[in-house]
């Protein structure tokens, strides 16, 4: 039976209610994770006020500020988890940008800025968090990301995102290899198109997820719950066998050919 009882689980990325990492965060408190959550800081504290309200029915022991773009707030965020709980059992990285004008367009004219960013936020994070994970992970754990069938097809209007996919799911192979002498195992989940703040900046996104719904094989898209119920499988032991591994919840939508 799924349990994570006993579980501490940090997850980044909730921005409101249609968050995949929301979904995610659902279920991780339903099977039992003690849950710390972080945001995305603003000057005007507008994304902290939200994101609180949002996980209070969730109790979260841990509310922190993450911007993975700053070194000392992933230092602090981490040193806290030490404080307060000694150890880290399970990560989820629900983290990625890109620019709306390198979404569009021909993807020759992505810019040099553009595409650094978009590494940066939505490849290297999972590279850096999980090194700032790995020494709380004493007693093994479960790093868990978000990727796209954009990373491994050419998508209409994912550019660069596609690219920024493709190194994700790499370093999680990389991680695997690394992490998995600890016993830390580190997995992605491709989700079919959902419709959420950061999907919107893509153009077409419900033209894709009408798609989706005609096509698949269950003829319908995913909900951020049924994201949310692999990412409880691939943090609970039930998934203590499987990693480096990207797990396709998408309706079935990956494996037709037109």
């Amino acid at each position: 039976m799924l349990n994570l009882t006993g579980k501490n689980a940090l997850v980044t990325g909730i921005a409101n209610n249609r968050s995949i990492a929301w979904g995610i965060a659902q279920q991780l408190h339903k099977a039992g994770a003690n849950l710390g959550i972080t945001y995305l800081p603003d000057d005007k504290g507008k994304m902290e006020k939200k994101v609180a309200e949002l996980v209070e029915p969730l109790n979260p022991s841990l509310f922190l500020p993450c911007n993975v773009q700053n070194d000392q707030q992933i230092q602090s965020t981490f040193e806290t988890i030490q404080d307060k709980w000694g150890k880290l059992d399970i990560l989820i990285h629900c983290l990625a940008f890109a620019s709306k004008d390198d979404l569009s367009g021909g993807f020759s004219q992505t810019s040099r800025s553009g595409f650094n960013t978009a590494l940066e936020i939505s490849t290297y994070s999972l590279v850096q968090l999980s090194g700032a994970a790995k020494p709380l992970m004493t007693q093994g754990g479960s790093i868990i990301t978000l990727t796209y069938l954009g990373g491994v097809r050419a998508v209409p209007n994912y550019n660069v995102m596609g690219v920024a996919k493709a190194g994700l799911e790499a370093s999680v192979r990389y991680l695997a290899a690394e992490l998995g002498s600890q016993n830390i195992r580190v997995n992605a989940i491709s989700a079919g198109p959902i419709r959420t703040l950061a999907s919107s900046a893509v153009g077409g996104i419900l033209d894709m997820i009408h798609h989706v719904e005609e096509v698949s094989p269950l003829r319908r898209t995913v909900t951020q719950q049924e994201v949310g119920n692999t990412a409880a499988f691939l943090a609970s032991d039930l998934a203590s066998g499987i990693t480096g591994q990207v797990l396709y919840v998408d309706a079935g939508y990956e494996i037709m050919g037109m």
